[in-house]
């Protein structure tokens, strides 16, 4: 038995995206900016995906830009913003942002912009207050995380937004983890700025989307022909952004139900797990993606067990997690996202994180929480005679 649990880390394709696919490669496969018939008609399918994201969060067609990726999206989102300025300014984040920003940020920190991490509490959430207080006179961006891929908290982004316009600041929200799982309106949200990511909704991988709010000024990132509005030049890659646009469709459709039967799967596979010693669940449990479940493993040690050796472990037994400490050259290092929190350094690799999708089923939450349940109680045992770490 083989069973997928890293849907947060990427969702296999859908067949009705591969077969759009598979029709602009073979049919429609001219280049968009071009005049003539074959460029026409490759123009008519990016407009109709771009239709099509555009409901996924009820935003008009023209605010949405095609990117490769979500990281993409990010990066136009914040060096975009940040070039528009001669002289450094203040920007806001979070303290547990994906890399596809805290990164950009911190080059921006390099060249001498200001650069304010707001805290979050033990289960990941930003206070509102604490945003309010950070704010500056040259404040000129914040940007929240929506959902946190790790321990899927979701932040309160509507109110975070209002804080920030209120003060006369752009907001921008990575909603990767978000769209497909959760409705977006991004009217309702008032922010100007909301990066998505394809292949987290079972669209194709390479393709992703910036919403810009009409009104709102970047400078591109890239030179070249002006594609996207002028804002992402360089020739779409139309079969995958079509791909993108058929998934999204989809996702809007099926919305409503699959949340609910996701987050019946979540809170069933947290219920088997919650009496299991060592097993710390983290994250907010009631502002909480509805595919997403994220435990800590309180023995961790970093050298005998961290949250990798679980993941080994559930490998050979066929089933595929994620863990949250991160392998550089060879030496595992404690997870942020988890350090942010307030967890200590050893318990900080002992993050994992299961989150599941719409080809899971009950019956593979079962099977998963019994091998883990087997797999822990062989270690622990091995493990006996360690104190537990827990979080600080």
């Amino acid at each position: 038995m083989q069973i997928y649990l890293d849907y947060s880390a990427t969702t296999p394709t859908r067949p009705e995206a591969i077969a759009a696919m598979q029709s602009v490669l073979t049919q429609q496969w001219g280049n968009p900016s071009s005049l003539h018939e074959w460029g026409n008609r490759a123009a008519v399918i990016l407009e109709t995906a771009r239709i099509q994201v555009a409901n996924l969060i009820n935003a008009v067609p023209e605010s949405i830009i095609f990117t490769s990726g979500g990281t993409e999206a990010d990066n136009l989102a914040i060096m975009g913003v940040a070039r528009c300025y001669s002289v450094p300014q203040h920007i806001i984040i979070s303290s547990v942002e994906h890399s596809a920003i805290s990164e950009p940020v911190k080059m921006l920190e390099n060249w001498g912009w200001e650069v304010t991490r707001l805290g979050v509490n033990n289960q990941g959430r930003v206070n509102p207050v604490d945003l309010k207080s950070a704010l500056q006179d040259n404040t000129v961006l914040v940007s929240i995380i929506y959902g946190q891929s790790e321990v899927g908290t979701i932040q309160p982004i509507a109110e975070l937004a209002k804080i920030t316009k209120i003060h006369g600041a752009l907001f921008h929200t990575d909603a990767v983890q978000i769209a497909g799982r959760l409705s977006i309106d991004v009217n309702n949200l008032s922010v100007d700025l909301l990066s998505l990511s394809s292949h987290k909704l079972y669209g194709p991988l390479g393709a992703g989307a910036l919403y810009v709010r009409p009104g709102v000024e970047l400078i591109p990132l890239l030179g070249g022909g002006g594609q996207e509005q002028k804002l992402r030049s360089g020739t779409q890659a139309t079969p995958a952004i079509a791909g993108f646009g058929v998934a999204a469709e989809l996702a809007v459709k099926e919305l409503e139900i699959e949340k609910i039967r996701l987050t019946k799967m979540r809170d069933r596979l947290f219920s088997l797990l919650a009496d299991v010693p060592g097993l710390v669940p983290t994250g907010d449990q009631i502002h909480r993606l509805p595919h997403h479940v994220s435990f800590c493993l309180e023995y961790a040690d970093g050298k005998k067990i961290s949250g990798k050796t679980l993941v080994r472990q559930l490998n050979l037994a066929g089933i595929g997690i994620s863990a949250g400490a991160a392998c550089n050259s060879g030496k595992l290092n404690p997870s942020p996202i988890l350090l942010a929190m307030g967890y200590s350094q050893t318990a900080a690799l002992g993050g994992i994180r299961l989150t599941l999708g719409k080809y899971i089923q009950a019956a593979d939450i079962d099977w998963t929480a019994m091998v883990i349940k087997q797999i822990l109680q062989r270690l622990n045992t091995e493990l006996s005679n360690l104190i537990p770490i827990g979080n600080t």
